[in-house]
């Protein structure tokens, strides 16, 4: 985050960087210039609360300027330790860059500066930045011009990147530059910002402006002012915050992540809102037409982790729906793998952030081999949806817990949006087959409401078995994908072993790993809905009980056939079968916090973990 302002710089910062700990916490830092040509660093390993200790330590006094920004990191180049902390400087301490993202020939430029006797203090790729920016201030062309100096130094930079620089000659701009990694600018009266994310400065403003790739921008106090990498002006895409400081808050839960379980039927309703207009499906930003959908022959589903989850979902939605075949994807796979393409492929990207690097270069290679890109995001104005023909948010609010949660819920509403409208524009599905499935779509919200009024049984079933090795998952049909994402949050939340099985996959390995009171999860299908793979999953229950495990068992209400196979029932309510995941999800979603609560875990920022990852 940066700031230029008529504030103390040091207090607008630090309280940006609370409200986006969730996108790293491994170390922070903040740069402050005071106006005198001071610029005063601090920096610190672990999480923010350990910067903040020791600018209490050293004194406040210190940071008086009304300039200033700050970072918070996840770990790429060099470990997590106070001298890789950002922000770094250059040899004369005048220069100061934070950064994300990963500068991928950094190794060369190390080598050249340290040819040139410049001696590097820090392990990282982000300090070849700093002295490469004081260099090219301090001479040559751009000397004494601090925007033309980081244009020159982006040139320079592969990767994907987001640089914010200060200089003490400057102490009245920072100069920000963004390539494949998010920037945004806040507009404020008297005072702007720079961040990762508008959560940062949405105490201060909603007005903001989406950059461009490959542009930079100067705030002042007074303005802002954009430029692509060669100096030429560009524009950048003004927007309005639609959310106020108090959904970035915890509303008095002790998690961000619980607080965002119970905002999933807000989150869900968000999402339908407003797609559905005279009897059609309506996206967001719709650049193909109805005659582009007809000509889809296939579908591939690109996205990482929860996403791809949300993925294996829509497989199922729209291939009953429209009758196409359906691939689901790593995003991290896809590339390499040479998938068979062509301009009749519809790849749809699910990303939260809308900036997921793996995901990101997915869809250029996708458009490379001119297929149509229909991207699925959470955050308006992303990369990812201004490099795809269409786009739908999903408009769940801000998610700060790092396991997602009501944005995967979203996600699944979403994919079923777009399987509604190939369904549509394909006439696989008559007008008012489509109203009666959105209308199901519609009566969502109040089912996952239902069954959070209800989740004390899971909370106290979480605390029985927080002491187990390892916790298996079983589903069939869509309950496999709802059986791998509980398997993930258990993985994510509570460090545990966790692994997840099409319920079928059992007798051919899996069941080896059965042993007396191994807590075993399954995520039954509606004995309604798909009463064959009903019955089969009865058997497997039976199977696994009887060599001693402990079943915990999801089932629609009224399903009194499961009872007897149940060490613990979880009963959700009953809903269209392609719709379970909307209610089956929840559970499990409460089960892994409450694991990792009870073990002692931070809920909200799990080791290793960031929010959104931005390089590959």
């Amino acid at each position: 985050m940066g700031y230029v302002g008529h504030r103390q710089a040091l207090d607008v910062v630090l309280g940006g960087l609370r409200r986006m700990e969730y996108r790293g916490y491994d170390s922070a830092g903040v740069a402050v210039l005071d106006g005198a040509g001071a610029l005063t660093v601090e920096r610190k390993a672990g999480r923010l609360a350990n910067l903040e200790g020791a600018l209490s330590e050293h004194g406040l006094d210190r940071f008086a300027g009304t300039a200033g920004m700050g970072h918070t990191r996840w770990a790429t180049h060099g470990a997590p330790i106070d001298r890789n902390s950002h922000p770094h400087r250059d040899a004369s301490q005048r220069v100061a860059v934070v950064h994300n993202g990963i500068i991928e020939n950094f190794a060369a430029l190390r080598a050249e500066l340290e040819a040139d006797g410049v001696e590097m203090t820090s392990d990282t790729d982000t300090e070849t930045a700093a002295h490469l920016v004081a260099r090219a201030y301090a001479d040559g062309p751009t000397a004494g011009d601090l925007p033309a100096s980081v244009r020159a130094v982006c040139r320079r930079l592969e990767g994907a990147f987001t640089l914010v620089v200060t200089h003490a000659d400057q102490p009245d701009m920072i100069v920000a530059a963004r390539r494949s990694s998010p920037l945004v600018v806040g507009v404020g009266e008297g005072e702007h910002f720079v961040a990762s994310d508008v959560s940062a400065f949405i105490e201060h403003t909603r007005q903001a402006v989406e950059l461009g790739q490959d542009q930079v921008v100067v705030i002042s106090r007074d303005g802002y002012d954009i430029s692509d990498f060669a100096g030429e002006p560009a524009q950048g895409k003004p927007f309005t915050v639609n959310w106020d400081l108090s959904a970035a808050e915890k509303g008095g839960h002790e998690y961000f992540m619980l607080k965002e379980i119970e905002e999933q039927p807000e989150a869900l309703a968000n999402t339908l809102r407003g797609h559905f207009d005279r009897g059609r499906i309506i996206l967001d930003e719709q650049r193909l037409s109805d005659q582009d959908l007809r000509e889809v022959d296939k579908v591939f589903v690109v996205a990482c982790g929860s996403a791809y989850h949300s993925g294996l979902v829509a497989k199922y939605a729209i291939e009953h729906w429209c009758r196409l075949p359906v691939e689901v994807e790593l995003a991290s796979e896809f590339r390499y793998r040479d998938p068979v393409l062509d301009r009749d492929t519809l790849v749809v990207a699910v990303s939260q952030s809308g900036e997921t690097a793996d995901t990101l270069e997915a869809i250029r290679h996708a458009r490379d081999q001119k297929a149509r890109v229909l991207a699925v995001c959470n955050t308006n104005g992303a990369q990812i949806p201004r490099e795809s023909d269409a786009v739908l948010y999903t408009h769940a609010g801000p998610e700060v817990g790092v396991a997602a949660t009501k944005t995967f819920l979203s996600q699944i509403a979403a994919n079923y949006l777009v399987g509604l409208a190939l369904a549509q524009a394909r006439g696989t599905k008559y007008p008012d087959e489509v109203a009666r499935e959105f209308a199901e779509l519609e009566a969502m919200p109040a089912a996952v409401q239902k069954v959070l009024s209800t989740v004390d049984q899971v909370r106290e079933l979480s605390r029985d078995i927080a002491d187990s090795k390892a916790v298996l998952f079983l589903g069939r049909h869509v309950g496999y994908p709802v059986a791998l994402e509980g398997a993930l949050k258990l993985k994510e939340l509570a460090y545990m072993h966790a692994e997840a099985f099409a319920a079928g996959e059992l007798k051919h390995g899996p069941i080896a790993l059965i042993e007396e009171g191994l807590p075993v999860v399954v995520v039954m299908p509606s004995p309604k809905g798909r009463a064959v793979l009903h019955a089969k999953l009865v058997s497997n229950i039976s199977e696994i009980q009887a060599r001693g495990a402990r079943t915990i068992v999801i089932a629609e209400e009224g399903d009194d056939t499961v009872r007897p196979f149940a060490d613990e029932l979880i009963e959700v309510p009953a809903v269209p079968t392609l719709l379970q995941p909307l209610v089956s999800t929840v559970p499990l979603q409460v089960l892994s916090a409450e694991i990792a609560r009870s073990r002692g875990y931070d809920v909200d920022k799990p080791r290793n973990l960031a929010k959104s990852v931005t390089v590959e």
